[in-house]
């Protein structure tokens, strides 16, 4: 009734303010209510709704007046800025398919982040209630860190180093605004602009785009389900004169590789050979299913390896907080390229991270996390063999978020994007993950997605698309 009422004396006022002279008081609320035999609620629920649209403005204590109108609405001119900005250096890879936000009703296969219901949703909200009542919430905290999480990296760590070698310090820690800002002060303080740097193909769209953004000339080595070809490796070091080596050994976005103990002896061997560094991305640590993340920086005690621990996707996306391992001199030209970025990370948000990883529940979450993980994998992998049989798994990924899918050759990707997003399932092209031309047409089809029960209709659209495109 109130809503009926509400939008009578809406219609009503819109007509009384066509007629109206710009800056015209309206009636005041006592008179309006009289007029529409409305509560004072429901009258001012109206004047709000006018305000909304851009036809009323109140003055607090004097009243409500007919807005002035504007002038008609003119395209900006920036030309000028084209002439102050310049042609860009390089052009940089477009921001990925992956962080795209798509209507309720669509089947959401594209995305790069696990589903709400896979998150530590209770912990993190609990430890936010309490880092609010704490001195993190107005301190300024270390620019390296916390103490207490630079320490909790360095146990994470030191747990899996064998015995006989040195653990890493929690001097050895800093922590950073995330994984992307750490990829990006890392490729301009230990590569920097114009030199080159490896990476393996296909590999993390998020990577490619803080090479483009530092500078770094990017250097393909060929990868697959078991990591990246040692051979090719070996060339490209000798080749490039690169000095620096990104990697993601468990769990690589996209192809979900998982190196074999032996592929990540002969990748150490021949980074240490070289005098470089190995970047190893561990993004994926908390999502392993039938295998466990085993960071090769725990064989490493030269300082050849920079360790990548991000919190982000398995704590919250509201809690940027990654931490990187580095001794010798690389840390401290990383901590001081992160100062000039971002001077110190929000002491509000380490203090949630570090509550979150602490509680014992946090362990309790991970446990079930895998069983779910690979219930959900199970149940895309097969919607994709059954409606489309033609999109090739090269192997069944023992961890992370994604599934990678070969799809036949002449298959036109961005209409395939297209076509599916029209029919109701949003997917993300290969394309965005190669640092050359893409070897082949690819789906990153995210199984940590929301709804899962809809995964098998999104694998038949996906089918369905993929057959008219052939037919066309």
């Amino acid at each position: 009734m109130d809503n009926d009422s509400s939008g009578r004396i809406v219609g009503g006022l819109r007509e009384w303010i066509a007629r109206a002279a710009p800056g015209a008081r309206l009636p005041a609320t006592r008179a309006l209510v009289a007029e529409y035999a409305a509560s004072p609620v429901t009258v001012q629920k109206a004047l709000r709704t006018l305000a909304a649209q851009g036809l009323v403005e109140s003055r607090p204590g004097v009243g409500t007046f007919v807005r002035a109108a504007r002038s008609a609405p003119r395209p900006h001119d920036y030309g000028w800025q084209t002439a102050a900005l310049g042609s860009p250096r390089e052009r940089g890879p477009a921001v990925s398919a992956a962080l795209r936000t798509v209507p309720n009703e669509v089947i959401a296969l594209h995305s790069g982040y696990p589903d709400r219901e896979l998150l530590p949703e209770r912990l993190v909200r609990a430890a936010f209630a309490r880092a609010a009542r704490g001195e993190a919430a107005v301190a300024r905290p270390p620019v390296a860190g916390l103490p207490e999480l630079q320490a909790w990296f360095a146990t994470e760590l030191g747990a899996v180093t064998p015995l006989g070698a040195q653990p890493p310090a929690p001097s050895d820690v800093l922590v950073l605004p995330g994984s992307q800002s750490a990829l990006g002060t890392i490729f301009r303080t230990l590569v920097g602009a114009g030199r080159a740097v490896l990476v393996e193909s296909p590999t993390y769209w998020g990577a490619l785009l803080a090479a483009a953004q530092a500078g770094v000339r990017l250097v393909p080595v060929p990868s697959g389900a078991d990591g990246p070809d040692p051979e090719a490796l070996e060339r490209a070091f000798r080749q490039s004169g690169a000095r620096v080596f990104y990697a993601q050994p468990s769990f690589a976005n996209p192809t979900g590789a998982h190196w074999a103990p032996e592929r990540a002896d002969r990748v150490l061997d021949t980074v240490r050979a070289h005098g470089a560094f190995l970047v190893e991305d561990d993004w994926a640590h908390d999502f392993g299913i039938e295998a466990a993340s085993v960071p090769l920086a725990a064989r490493d005690e030269g300082g050849h390896v920079v360790y990548l621990r991000s919190l982000t996707k398995s704590v919250s996306p509201a809690v940027r907080i990654a931490g990187v391992v580095a001794r010798g001199p690389a840390r401290a030209r990383i901590l001081a390229g992160a100062q000039a970025e971002s001077m110190y990370v929000s002491g509000l948000l380490q203090a949630v991270a570090l509550d979150v990883v602490t509680q014992p529940g946090w362990r309790t979450h991970l446990r079930g996390l895998g069983r779910r993980l690979a219930a959900r994998r199970d149940l895309l992998a097969g919607a994709l063999a059954e409606h489309v049989p033609e999109a090739r798994l090269e192997a069944v990924p023992r961890g992370g978020l994604n599934l990678w899918a070969r799809l036949p050759d002449g298959t036109d990707p961005e209409r395939l994007v297209r076509d599916c997003e029209a029919a109701g399932v949003a997917v993300a092209s290969g394309d965005a993950w190669f640092p050359a031309e893409p070897a082949g047409v690819h789906l990153r089809l995210n199984y940590a997605g929301p709804d899962p029960g809809a995964f098998p209709e999104g694998a038949r659209l996906i089918g369905q698309a993929l057959a008219l495109q052939r037919t066309a």
